[in-house]
């Protein structure tokens, strides 16, 4: 697959582009699970410095526009009620003016080429205290690379405007489907998080199954069947190349994690009919079993800090959701509810974790505080499962199949406050999200 390569600078500009000294309170949106009346905003278009960035201008102007307005959290103003008329980059902003369409915040930006590079430079406005919100930033890379540029926009808006992290310049892996639902073909893909670039990572010459990154976006474990049995193996998303991980004759793994620093692998391993957690050491081989109990041990998830792990396990008579040491040891019981639970992922802030809930014939996807309090069900279908968490912790990804024999899998998201369903465009049926880190 082909590498995205960002040479990025952020740089502060000189004059103009000096943020105010006054000292203000900025404009800001709080994210709490009740009804947000989405923040209305100018974009006032990013305009091209020359004709051969024009057509780039448009095409960044819209990305940035679908990434405000698909969390839900923003409306974008239409500019056929723009009163100002911004001319230049550097037009001095009439803060009247917006304020009389209600803008709360405006958007200046320009594009251009400079030696072989796309420029794209910006400025955010809060409207109605009459100030620029930050430092003006430039960033350049490759023609090629205008998406992640325009995504790179959206995050420093997205987090000078929410408080939070970014996620929008991220990738998601995830599996491609096609054919009938009792013969259904799957490769793996990856694409940007809102559907685009959609590149293959393997054929469909074998199943493939649950995809995951490791924390620096490199390589993906997952799944294959390619011996006849489950079988991790792990790939660059470089060039594409994979290799089958050791394994132990008579054995099937499978369910496979990265562990934060990338140095361990955590999976689960079935042998003699019974199926526990182990971990692998990458750049050694060498294993170390975790659990030794009589069920079945899956689906395990480690802490950001990397010294827990979340995993479910029907040691109980049903499936539940366990935390113990990335050493192994005693495991702690989180839930408690009705229903079972699996699929445990930790978030990236460590404060919750998401899973996947079956109780009274529906699917949901859930989350709960580290302790198993506070559970919370944010989607209910006929089957929703395996959630992956945003960069930020912010937004949840997961597979949701729709009932009878023409029932496809799709791929949905969902705020981890219940708002904002919606699917994620694939060019066919998709299921085993998985969410990448923050491109570098």
């Amino acid at each position: 697959m082909k590498r995205f390569v960002l040479a990025m600078m952020m740089a502060l500009l000189a004059g103009p582009m000096a943020a105010f000294a006054q000292s203000q309170e900025p404009l800001h949106i709080t994210i709490t699970d009740g009804v947000i009346e989405p923040l209305p905003f100018a974009m006032a278009g990013f305009l091209p410095e020359s004709p051969d960035a024009a057509q780039m201008a448009q095409q960044i102007s819209k990305v940035i526009s679908d990434d405000l307005t698909g969390t839900g959290l923003f409306r974008e103003i239409p500019k056929s009620a723009y009163v100002q008329k911004i001319d230049t980059f550097d037009t001095p902003v009439n803060y009247s003016d917006w304020q009389a369409i209600n803008a709360q915040a405006l958007v200046v930006g320009s594009v251009g080429m400079s030696g072989g590079k796309l420029v794209v430079k910006f400025r955010l406005f809060d409207v109605f205290s009459g100030q620029q919100m930050g430092d003006g930033q430039q960033l350049a890379a490759s023609p090629a690379s205008w998406r992640r540029l325009a995504h790179k926009v959206s995050d420093v808006i997205y987090s000078r405007i929410t408080g939070e992290g970014p996620y929008f310049d991220s990738r998601v892996v995830f599996v491609s489907e096609s054919g009938p639902k009792n013969d259904r073909q799957k490769r793996l893909a990856v694409m940007d998080y809102d559907g685009a670039n959609v590149s293959y990572l393997t054929d469909a010459s074998t199943i493939v199954l649950a995809p995951r990154f490791s924390r620096d976006g490199n390589k993906v474990l997952y799944t294959t069947f390619e011996t006849g049995f489950p079988r991790i193996k792990m790939l660059d998303v470089a060039t594409a190349s994979a290799r089958l991980l050791p394994d132990v004759p008579g054995t099937m793994t499978f369910a496979p994690r990265f562990s934060p620093d990338g140095s361990k692998i955590v999976y689960s391993l079935e042998q003699n009919g019974n199926t526990d957690l182990w971990l692998m050491d990458v750049a050694s081989g060498e294993t170390q079993r975790l659990t030794t109990s009589p069920s079945i041990e899956t689906s395990p998830s480690f802490s950001p800090d990397g010294k827990q792990i979340v995993f479910e396990s029907d040691r109980s008579g049903t499936q539940q959701l366990y935390i113990m040491s990335a050493s192994g040891g005693d495991a702690t019981r989180i839930s408690f509810g009705d229903g079972r639970y699996s699929t445990p992922v930790w978030s990236p802030r460590g404060d919750m974790i998401a899973f996947t809930k079956q109780n009274a014939g529906r699917f949901h996807i859930g989350v709960m505080r580290t302790d198993g309090s506070e559970e919370r069900l944010l989607t209910s279908s006929f089957l929703d499962e395996g959630p992956t968490w945003s960069p930020n912790g912010r937004v949840i990804m997961f597979t949701r199949e729709s009932p009878g024999a023409q029932g496809e899998a799709a791929l949905y998201s969902v705020d981890i406050s219940g708002r904002n369903l919606k699917k994620v465009p694939t060019p066919g049926p998709a299921s085993d999200p998985a969410w990448s880190p923050l491109l570098p």
